[in-house]
């Protein structure tokens, strides 16, 4: 038997939270900035230019995602709310078991929501170029990049991602030497950043016979995807200005 009173309580806060969440995100305003962008894809000249086009494309993508998972959050409240009221007048174990299964969606969905409303960095929502090497160990820190690459690919595919090899290089025994990999995917490079840097393994090897303890490195670099024109602007303080002056060479001619 679900005590309502309790399910109730926990729902709202999950609304407040969301609420809070929306307030943060602004929807209203990407609502009307989504607008803005999508009407400009309907003028005449707009496909004309493929660099302006696919840079509107890709902001209109990025309010899309936002204001969509909101939406639907904000949905999957009403529905529990309506379950919660149907539920109190009659009890029914599938519905019971659809409330509980609804409430965890909603709780995974908010999170969700919840970081990607953190990652607001200028590149967050961009693709991912990570790049592994492997450092002091040899073949032990080469099978550490393997191991490592493989969790990466993993997390990538089960969270929907795209994952395309740019490049590649085996190791001399065993495991990984080089790999550069493309995730492309909503806020790819926002939840992998945080992964950027050097990585230790300690373990019982198994390519050394005594069985001996060993410490494995490897270095994980993460880029963003940059697709649009970045404008450098360039301090003329910052700069060193030589000038430099050839002098005039002569040559006898010899008859």
């Amino acid at each position: 038997m679900l005590e309502f009173e309790e399910i109730s309580k926990n729902v709202q806060q999950l609304q407040a939270k969301l609420l809070e969440l929306g307030n943060s995100l602004n929807i209203s305003k990407l609502e009307e900035n989504l607008k803005e962008l999508e009407e400009q894809t309907i003028v005449p000249d707009f496909w004309n230019n493929n660099e302006n086009s696919s840079i509107i494309l890709k902001q209109i993508n990025t309010l899309k995602s936002k204001t969509e998972e909101y939406k639907k959050a904000s949905n999957e409240v009403k529905d529990i709310i309506e379950l919660i009221e149907i539920l109190k007048l009659e009890s029914d174990n599938i519905l019971e078991n659809e409330l509980v299964t609804s409430i965890k969606k909603l709780e995974k969905d908010i999170e969700k929501l919840e970081i990607n409303t953190l990652l607001s960095g200028k590149y967050d929502h961009n693709n991912a170029i990570i790049t592994l090497h492997p450092g002091a160990g040899g073949t032990e820190s080469c099978d550490w990049v393997q191991m490592l690459y493989r969790m990466y690919t993993r997390w990538a595919v089960a969270n929907s991602y795209e994952v395309k090899e740019l490049d590649y290089l085996d190791g001399e025994e065993a495991g990984i030497k080089s790999v550069t990999a493309l995730i492309s995917g909503p806020y790819a490079y926002g939840y992998l950043k945080g992964e950027m840097g050097v990585h230790r393994l300690v373990r019982i090897s198994p390519f050394d016979s005594g069985g001996r303890r060993h410490t494995s490195f490897a270095s994980l670099e993460v880029l963003p995807e940059i697709t649009e024109d970045v404008e450098i602007e360039i301090n003329s303080d910052d700069l060193r200005v030589d000038t430099y002056r050839a002098s005039r060479s002569r040559w006898s001619t010899c008859k």
